[in-house]
């Protein structure tokens, strides 16, 4: 992982702002946007950015142990770890194309990202009730962390960036990059500056789509690298 991968996954959050503002948008209306204060906003996001960072680090950590089960058995399993690592940078890159193309819209999204909802998990509408209730920053902040888990592309993207790197802090520190890139957007939400980025929500999927595909092509010849 270098600076550029930082830079990348930032800027991945940031010019996906549209898409966040649509997707997110009447979440932020409905919860800390209904305060009329500013720091239920830094709360929620706070929230939000915890639950992806800490995601982020259970990917990473997932690829590594992956890698380090293959490596276990000393010197003569180092081409094992390898041939792991490939195959995990190669699922990594099929799933940021994947999500890529999805933001051109050259394909649909695929329908088990509904799957995934948070709301299967039983007692989770009760806790977000609970949160939505509560009207101290706490409360907010808890919130963020419940409603990071809601599907969406642009997340998994990073997460399966994190997966790739087969490393826990590498992967942690990808996704707080990504995750802090989405936080100006929507922290402007309610604001001149939203209603102009939901204008140009179309070239800022685009913008998102192009920065995934490239990831993913990056991530592709790395794997393709160490198989071959």
């Amino acid at each position: 992982m270098d600076r550029l991968d930082l830079g990348g996954m930032f800027m991945l959050g940031l010019l996906g702002t549209g898409h966040c503002i649509g997707m997110c948008g009447p979440l932020i209306f409905a919860f800390p946007g209904r305060t009329g204060k500013f720091m239920p906003h830094v709360w929620y996001h706070l929230g939000r950015v915890t639950t992806y960072t800490a995601l982020g680090g259970i990917m990473g950590g997932l690829g590594q142990m992956l890698a380090g089960a293959a490596t276990g058995g000393g010197a003569g399993s180092l081409g094992g770890g390898a041939l792991v690592m490939g195959v995990l940078w190669l699922v990594a890159a099929a799933f940021l194309m994947l999500f890529g193309l999805t933001r051109l819209s050259v394909m649909r999204e695929p329908g088990w990202l509904a799957a995934l909802s948070p709301e299967r998990i039983p007692g989770f509408k009760r806790a977000l009730h609970g949160a939505t209730q509560d009207q101290h920053t706490a409360g907010f902040y808890f919130l963020g962390i419940l409603l990071g888990f809601l599907p969406c592309g642009l997340s998994y993207g990073a997460l399966a960036q994190a997966l790739g790197t087969a490393n826990a802090a590498q992967g942690t520190l990808l996704v707080l990059a990504f995750s802090v890139g989405t936080v100006p957007g929507l922290v402007l939400l309610g604001t001149g500056a939203s209603a102009i980025f939901s204008r140009y929500r179309r070239q800022s999927d685009i913008l998102s789509g192009v920065v995934m595909i490239l990831m993913a092509l990056k991530m592709g010849h790395k794997a393709m690298k160490m198989l071959l």
